[in-house]
């Protein structure tokens, strides 16, 4: 499948990927759910889960998910719809790891890999995150390590599921 404008423009191949998305500042399910919506091309969303922090100082849970897309969105263009929902959430860039209204990272596309200086894909540390491979194995199963022990991750790193994400009220 392709996605072109039909006025003679090179069309772009249509692929998935997958963002992670986590929150542990204010509603933290209210910034999931915003973030979520406002995505483009989202096609799947994995339950929510409540996971302790990695790294960085002490700090509150996080809301974790991971949305699958089918998109004709470049690596490049990805990290910006991820920087634009932060920037939306009024995200503070401070202390590495540290709390945040919301993170959206680019975890993953398929066919692309990239290595600047501000986006890395596949995401350098995806695989060695719970946080990221328990919901990730609702929407992208095929991804996960082989032997990857769900039930041991989520159980050793504090990976609770928390519910599903419902849409906001249209009022």
């Amino acid at each position: 499948m392709t996605i072109g404008s039909g006025s003679g423009s090179e069309s772009k191949p249509v692929r998935r990927a997958f963002l992670g998305l986590g929150s542990n500042l204010g509603d933290r399910l209210a910034h999931l759910r915003a973030a979520v919506e406002a995505i483009p091309d989202v096609d799947a969303v994995s339950s929510v889960y409540e996971t302790v922090p990695v790294g960085g100082p002490s700090q509150d849970d996080y809301l974790n998910l991971v949305v699958r897309m089918r998109t004709a969105l470049t690596a490049r263009q990805l990290l910006e719809v991820c920087r634009a929902r932060e920037s939306a959430t009024e995200r503070v860039r401070g202390v590495r790891w540290g709390p945040r209204t919301l993170d959206v990272d680019v975890l993953w596309i398929d066919g692309e890999l990239v290595e600047d200086d501000d986006l890395v894909v596949p995401h350098p540390r995806m695989f060695e995150r719970s946080f990221v491979l328990v919901p990730l194995a609702e929407v992208g199963p095929d991804l996960l390590p082989e032997g990857f022990d769900l039930e041991a991750a989520a159980m050793d790193d504090g990976v609770v599921m928390f519910g599903r994400l419902e849409p906001s009220d249209p009022q």
